[in-house]
């Protein structure tokens, strides 16, 4: 590895090896300098699957070299370049048995909450796998959503595939929710009709209908969205009073990436530039595709190491 590799990479944000088969850990003793560790490791044999070392220095702190070796053909070969990317006091070591350490999202994850100070931090997750990011800078993804139902439906599933997206770009969920109470004061009233019974939904002072149950018609303001209306229009012959609850037509002041969901959008999603729209009820593929043009659109260069 070139001196102008390392320190490419030194300076690029989430450096994520490709796979952590490619980094090995071992402990060396000190004391040790930028020089030693280096000579250290130059020569020695090294595993043609290896191209990363956490080297852990007892008393002092981690390493993070990157090595090459003379030829990558045999099972074991000589390292010949040996390049530092963190020392012991850029870099820390963490501990989490539950994170999967082959997803970038969790090792950023890790890093911002844990160890947000260093450059370099080390992860020891499941099944006691180790892997690295240097540089943690995850892209923060603003989920708009309306509550109840707790979690809310969009941002959890969001959580849930950056847990597990080994290919994705590091990334962590922010929600942006406002509740059924926050829309019923837009508008105070002493009868609200919701879109569904699922939403579970009470309003202090006001009684409550469900537009799935189909009510017989009162004097009431609607907390809903377009198809909302439609519906109701379709039902009753009329449009209510209403405040929009659609995430989509939430005023939108706020610049970044975000997901949202709209109820008339029914199969596709929708990418608006630097925002994607999925179905109201998306399935989990369709989430990931619009995490993945998310990450197309804010990061089109990341990939791993």
């Amino acid at each position: 590895m070139t001196t102008l590799t390392r320190d490419r990479l030194r300076e690029m944000s989430n450096v994520v090896p490709s796979a952590y088969r490619g980094v090995a850990v071992t402990s060396v003793e000190g004391p040790l300098t930028h020089a030693s560790i280096i000579e250290h490791f130059t020569g020695r044999e090294i595993y043609r699957r290896t191209r990363f070392i956490v080297a852990r220095e007892p008393g002092v702190g981690t390493w993070i070299l990157a090595v090459e070796r003379a030829d990558p053909t045999p099972l074991f070969s000589a390292a010949t370049s040996v390049e530092v990317l963190a020392e012991p006091s850029e870099c820390a070591y963490v501990i989490e048995p539950d994170i999967d350490t082959a997803v970038p999202s969790n090792l950023a994850r890790v890093a911002i909450t844990k160890a947000p100070a260093a450059k370099a931090v080390v992860v020891e997750g499941r099944y006691a796998h180790v892997n690295f990011i240097l540089n943690a800078a995850p892209l923060s993804i603003r989920v708009t959503e309306v509550t109840p139902p707790f979690p809310a439906k969009l941002f959890d599933q969001v959580c849930r595939l950056l847990d597990v997206a080994e290919e994705l770009v590091p990334m962590v969920a922010r929600l942006d929710a406002v509740t059924f109470d926050e829309l019923a004061k837009q508008a105070p009233s002493g009868e609200y009709l919701l879109p569904c019974r699922g939403s579970a939904v009470d309003i202090d002072g006001a009684e409550v209908a469900y537009l799935d149950e189909r009510p017989t018609r009162s004097d009431w303001t609607l907390l809903g969205c377009d198809r909302s209306l439609e519906i109701h229009e379709w039902f009753y012959g009329d449009r209510p009073p209403n405040v929009s609850m659609c995430p989509r037509k939430r005023p939108d002041e706020l610049s970044g990436p975000s997901l949202v969901k709209c109820c008339l959008i029914e199969e596709a999603i929708d990418v608006e530039g630097g925002r994607v729209v999925v179905p109201w009820g998306a399935s989990l593929e369709q989430v990931r595709e619009g995490l993945r043009e998310l990450a197309r659109y804010w990061e089109p260069t990341w990939a791993p190491v």
